[in-house]
């Protein structure tokens, strides 16, 4: 098969563990930055272009795409579809899931669990906001945000309003959650392919931290998944349309809570922390599903 990964970089450890395990087992790997990739979208034969040739005919697109290129990553792996490649993740998945606001709205309305979220735009709202979600501690999150950047902890009621106040100053949407004091600063990432939860770690807060991301020095080790965060977990990528995905668990005194759910999951902590070839997963689920050009847009809104 012909796969071509959407990455802005090759040199990146999930991509390059794409290629690996592609050529591994016998495939043509080929890494395309989409920023550098452009379309002719007419009625009669839509194509894409990069560096004035004509991209060949591709048997799937692996998906790679940064938040902060989403808008028009999403774009190039639409274009890929039109023209009959089977994605790994559909475009409309990764920008449901994207849209934090919308992905929880869309888990709720399936009765996934949640940590206690609030949402508003007017700064006279924010009192009753702050009540509807339990009060102090509570966490602030841009929505826009990502790997921790954007997250505050408040501990006081004061401190949440001037935080509030700020990012409403700035014109940043954001919404705020309830605080999981239970959960210890440490959350569960588990990665779902198909319909089935391959691996999953802990992840630890460094000291001082609440934010539990590899990225903001937390910490990953094996964990042993109960029976209820399995299935949310699948049920989590499955509401979302996703076929690979990153779904990040809180433990609650009252069961698994969804945190978010990420449509280009890193590769490198969980293969650490598990030694489990994932990135070789990823490649089987692809011979299995690409040929059959199954889709798994199953999600609404």
């Amino acid at each position: 098969m012909r796969i071509a990964i959407l990455s802005r970089n090759p040199r990146l450890y999930s991509t390059k563990r794409l290629v690996e395990a592609g050529e591994e087992k016998g495939h043509e790997m080929h890494v395309l930055d989409p920023l550098r990739c452009y379309m002719n979208i007419n009625a009669r034969e839509s194509s894409i272009h990069r560096k004035g040739e004509t991209l060949p005919k591709f048997d799937a697109v692996i998906p790679r795409i940064g938040a902060s290129i989403t808008f028009f990553g999403t774009a190039v792996l639409r274009q890929f579809e039109m023209i009959g490649t089977y994605p790994l993740n559909e475009s409309v998945a990764i920008s449901r899931s994207r849209d934090k606001l919308r992905s929880l709205q869309l888990l709720s309305r399936r009765g996934v669990g949640l940590p206690v979220t609030g949402f508003a735009s007017q700064p006279q709202d924010v009192p009753d906001l702050l009540e509807m979600v339990g009060g102090a501690p509570l966490v602030i999150k841009l929505l826009e945000g990502t790997q921790g950047i954007g997250v505050v902890l408040a501990e006081t009621r004061q401190a949440a309003e001037s935080v509030i106040e700020a990012f409403m100053g700035l014109k940043s949407p954001i919404m705020v959650q309830e605080y999981i004091k239970e959960a210890g600063g440490a959350d569960i990432r588990c990665l779902v392919i198909g319909d089935k939860v391959i691996a999953a770690m802990k992840r630890q807060a460094k000291s001082g931290e609440f934010r539990s991301n590899l990225h903001r020095g937390g910490s990953a080790s094996l964990v042993k998944l109960t029976a209820a965060e399995r299935a949310t977990a699948v049920k989590a990528a499955k509401i979302m349309g996703l076929n690979v995905a990153g779904v990040d668990i809180l433990r609650s005194n009252h069961g698994p809570l969804v945190m978010e759910v990420n449509s280009s999951p890193g590769l490198e902590g969980i293969e650490a922390a598990t030694e489990k070839d994932v990135a070789g997963q990823i490649i089987s689920f692809i011979e299995k599903n690409a040929k059959a050009h199954k889709t798994r847009t199953k999600g609404k809104g």
